[in-house]
């Protein structure tokens, strides 16, 4: 049978390729984009498979009333794909408190949201899948991405336990993790910026990545699309998949230096509980 897939931010890069991939296997696509017109050629070339909603996944009321709406039409939503979303670059001390706040109500807020509005169908039903569109700065993070990854390891670390609350329900999680893919992410007018005081130089070759990046970066979309439609028809979906060489390289990279930070203090870390009599 074929899915129902809701898409946010399906008006472009990440979330334009999955809809294409999707609606190539068959199947039906609610893609969900604050500017519904950039999806009109795909409404046209597939009348009886695509819908275009608009909807800013900000603001969490209409995004459960529009999961509503989607499950009284089509009866079921078999996929989400929390993908909507935007890069920021800015020095840690220099990232007001609203610029973070609006990253985390785009990443983590407006994303819970429609997790929670999902669920319960999916729970009746004992199938689905959440896709979790994070990246590879949801694993590690450098200079001029604190907000940016904060926002990323909270998603990361909520689907972490989602994923053991649904398992036993039938509901798979992916966390995508990509790396540098020829999206319009770095594009200008969509790029974030915090206001730059000149004080921290690893965050200006930072700002230099993103500025001078869009356009050239390396990862095909549509074979990260393709790929996240093999690993959710997988018998065993994995929790992260991290997609791209960079992004392979530097997660594997973490967690080697993560468990060399751990051993290096194995041993005085473990011997912290109370004295024995």
């Amino acid at each position: 049978m074929n899915k129902v897939w809701f898409v946010t931010g399906a008006s472009s890069g990440f979330g334009r390729a999955i809809t294409e991939a999707a609606l190539a296997d068959g199947d039906v696509v609610v893609g969900a984009a604050r500017r519904t017109e950039a999806l009109e050629d795909l409404v046209a070339a597939h009348p009886d498979q695509m819908v275009a909603l608009a909807l800013d996944v900000t603001d969490t009321a209409a995004a459960e009333e529009a999961v509503r709406g989607v499950v009284a039409r089509h009866g079921r939503i078999d996929v989400l794909v929390n993908n909507a979303g935007r890069t920021h670059v800015g020095a840690f001390e220099e990232t007001t408190d609203a610029e973070l706040r609006a990253l985390f109500d785009l990443h983590v807020f407006g994303p819970a949201a429609l997790v929670r509005a999902v669920l319960p169908s999916m729970r009746e039903r004992r199938s689905g899948a959440i896709v979790q569109m994070s990246s590879m700065g949801g694993q590690m993070s450098v200079a001029g991405f604190a907000a940016y990854s904060g926002t990323k390891f909270a998603l990361e670390g909520m689907s972490e336990a989602l994923a053991d609350e649904v398992r036993d329900f039938g509901i798979k999680v992916l966390i995508v993790e990509p790396g540098a893919f020829r999206t319009s992410l770095f594009e200008g007018s969509r790029a974030g910026a915090s206001a730059d005081s000149g004080v921290y130089g690893k965050v200006e070759q930072t700002r230099a990545f993103v500025s001078g990046g869009h356009g050239s970066q390396p990862g095909d979309p549509a074979k990260l699309a393709a790929l996240v439609l093999a690993a959710l028809e997988a018998p065993e979906t994995p929790l992260h998949l991290p997609v791209g060489d960079d992004a392979v390289s530097a997660v594997l990279g973490h967690l080697d230096q993560v468990r060399a930070d751990v051993m290096a203090w194995e041993k005085r870390a473990r011997d912290t509980a109370f004295d024995t009599e």
